[in-house]
């Protein structure tokens, strides 16, 4: 299993936000950028606090975060990756099949995976 390191600083967040390219899902919007390390991938999530609770909010980031662990061997290495939740998503009807295939549909969009 890869090493994926995780994106914790503002400035790091805001980089991707405004020089990586948007792919949409139907709950998950995704900014994915190439890093200049190509040994790793760099994942952040950001879920507003507008959307619900604590609570609510850590539930989809571990969701999100053991969808993209599943496609985590079949991505290509050296991108900085900054998932969203939608807003106009519920998030009592996130579910981890749900945010699989927007998370698979967002890869292809990308064209990341390493097969394809």
């Amino acid at each position: 299993m890869k090493k994926t390191k995780m994106l914790k600083k503002n400035y790091e967040f805001r980089a991707v936000l405004t020089k990586g390219k948007c792919f949409s899902g139907k709950n998950i919007i995704a900014f994915i950028q190439k890093n200049k390390q190509s040994a790793h991938n760099f994942l952040g999530i950001a879920i507003s606090s507008k959307t619900c609770n604590a609570v609510g909010r850590n539930h989809i980031k571990r969701l999100v975060k053991e969808s993209y662990y599943y496609y985590e061997e079949q991505i290509s290495v050296g991108n900085n990756i900054v998932f969203l939740w939608n807003k106009k998503s519920n998030p009592k009807e996130a579910s981890y099949k749900f945010i699989k295939e927007d998370i698979k549909q967002i890869f292809q969009q990308a064209k990341i995976f390493i097969n394809t």
